[in-house]
């Protein structure tokens, strides 16, 4: 199994190697440059035209991966490749958080010049539509309970799943859309983050050939019992989190500081529903919170800035901030940090929580 995580981790690298060069011309050409908000931190209105919308050949070389390596994969190892195969809602989430909401967000601004995108009421539909749909194929094919972290239980959510997992879609999604502020910051914690899925869904895998581990997996997923069924239904996952992981540290090679390209709500939503699907699909809801601790707190710190500025203006007729600047990391390079120190430090955050995250499953199994 490591073989084929680590043969779909370079095959993405490679893909967005090679397309890239190619598709950074392209854009420029058609004029795909990011329009910079006029109230974001100042430095950033240098970056006003960078090609946006790079975020198309993350998601391009990750799916294509994945249903390469799943295919080969599968047929050998004579997979199911019905609904017993992750592959197919791994697809939809993450494609299906690109096409609605992500490219035509991302149109609009690059094409039309209107930094506003798709209006927020509009958004939320796309997002609330694409999270019912998956939280309800979960709750049919998992049933509603959930694995807590450094136990061998799980938390039965009953008729509450499907709405709390809808508005989990919806939250991680936008945090990811709003983490992605910074050259290099989204695609540094994705490869870190989405390694650290990768592992947890091998451990997961009745392909480690361990007692113990095919026993629990046996009782945690009742909706399969045979073994060959359960393989075909991780190693999708592994597979999609090691080719996300590779796309993106190609994808590095672009945006790191000063980028040359930037993601755009194209790449960060495809990602987005990347790390909520995976954890949805390993029951693994609650690990969201150490792996995707920054983009977490991205979506956190506005949330603050927003609602102490109402009520600051509503008490005393003039609004305050908590925050210099939000998202967070607006606010540490307001304080002084340079963009790499910031993703330095973000990286290296998600880096030891992942670890965390990891050990939890060691210890579950």
């Amino acid at each position: 199994m490591f073989t084929y995580c680590a043969i779909a981790a370079v095959m993405a690298l490679a893909i967005v190697l090679l397309i890239m060069p190619k598709f950074l011309p392209y854009l420029k050409k058609l004029k795909f440059g990011q329009t910079i908000y006029d109230l974001g931190p100042k430095a950033h209105l240098a970056k006003q035209g960078t090609p946006n919308m790079g975020g198309i050949v993350t998601a391009l070389a990750t799916v294509a991966t994945t249903l390469i390596v799943a295919v080969i994969d599968g047929i050998k190892h004579k997979w199911s490749f019905g609904l017993d195969n992750a592959l197919w809602p791994l697809l939809f989430i993450t494609v299906g958080c690109m096409a609605l909401f992500g490219f035509p967000d991302d149109y609009i601004k690059d094409v039309k010049k209107d930094h506003e995108g798709l209006k927020p009421k509009q958004k939320l539909i796309g997002q609330m539509i694409v999270g019912l749909i998956f939280s309800a194929f979960c709750y049919w094919r998992l049933g509603g309970d959930v694995i807590i972290p450094f136990t061998d239980k799980t938390w039965d959510l009953g008729i509450f799943y499907i709405p709390i997992m809808t508005v989990l879609v919806m939250f991680i999604t936008n945090s990811a859309n709003l983490q992605d502020g910074v050259d290099g910051i989204l695609s540094s914690v994705t490869v870190i983050g989405m390694a650290a899925f990768g592992i947890i869904a091998m451990y997961l895998s009745p392909s480690v050939r361990h007692t113990d581990i095919q026993r629990l997996t046996a009782t945690v997923f009742p909706f399969i019992d045979l073994i060959d069924l359960r393989d075909a239904w991780f190693q999708p996952i592994s597979l999609l989190c090691f080719a996300l992981a590779g796309a993106s540290i190609g994808f590095l090679r672009y945006n790191r500081h000063p980028a040359k390209i930037f993601m755009g709500d194209t790449g960060s939503m495809f990602i987005g529903g990347a790390m909520v699907g995976v954890a949805m699909l390993m029951k693994c809801q609650f690990l969201l919170i150490p792996i995707c601790f920054t983009c977490i707190m991205s979506s956190v710190s506005v949330m603050m800035q927003t609602t102490y500025f109402k009520y600051t203006k509503k008490k005393y007729g003039q609004g305050r901030r908590i925050f210099k600047m939000s998202p967070l990391h607006h606010h540490f390079e307001l304080c002084g940090m340079k963009e790499n120190q910031i993703v330095l430090m973000y990286a290296a955050v998600t880096l030891a929580l992942s670890v965390i995250a990891v050990l939890s499953m060691t210890h579950f199994y």
